[in-house]
């Protein structure tokens, strides 16, 4: 029976796994970023998981840092280093930690931002029954260029109907993703415009 401790055992082992193989490569880009953007080539970031607890969240930094005082859009920031780590997901492979601690599990709802917490209705808040995730439904149906409420849909949908048969579509879908890359970002935004409820 899939339940959520088959599922823990799966991400700690897939995730151990992973960070077996993709550690050069972290470390190689990390590198090359931490030279490239002349500061800390991660990027750490307060996020809501299951039931709403914050923890911290690790990616590979794509953009250049901002100043309380630039009002510099997030589509100038963006370098081009970045753009291509984004395209392949290469900037979400030190979420392998976030996996690993129990923060977040492979396959799940993309962590949102902090302040969206107290705009969720009860319907939307669903979407932290489950540990957030790397990859999810609503990544594989779109990504950033996807509505809100189409979000939404995807992500209560996969909270409702979990199971295993589930998590490999969505991985097996996520790996042909990786390959032919579509949907990144939505229109006239780097990542996700924001949402206000």
């Amino acid at each position: 029976m899939y339940n959520k401790f088959v599922k823990r055992v799966i991400d700690i082992f897939i995730a151990l796994l992973a960070l077996v193989i993709f550690s050069p490569l972290i470390l190689l880009i990390s590198l090359f970023m931490g030279f490239y953007l002349r500061s800390n080539p991660f990027f750490v970031q307060s996020r809501p998981g299951k039931d709403g607890k914050i923890f911290k969240m690790i990616k590979l930094k794509t953009m250049r840092d901002i100043s309380n005082s630039d009002q510099t859009d997030d589509r100038q920031r963006l370098t081009k280093a970045g753009i291509i780590l984004r395209k392949f997901s290469i900037d979400e492979l030190p979420e392998l930690i976030n996996v690993l601690n129990g923060d977040m599990s492979l396959i799940g709802p993309r962590p949102l931002l902090t302040k969206y917490l107290e705009r969720y209705n009860p319907y939307q808040l669903q979407r932290h029954d489950v540990r957030p995730g790397i990859t999810g439904l609503a990544q594989i149906k779109g990504r950033n260029s996807l509505k809100w409420n189409q979000k939404f849909r995807y992500d209560i949908f996969y909270v409702k109907k979990l199971s295993f048969k589930l998590d490999v579509y969505i991985l097996t879908k996520t790996i042909a993703n990786l390959i032919f890359p579509t949907n990144i970002n939505s229109k006239n935004h780097a990542t996700m415009e924001e949402f206000h409820g």
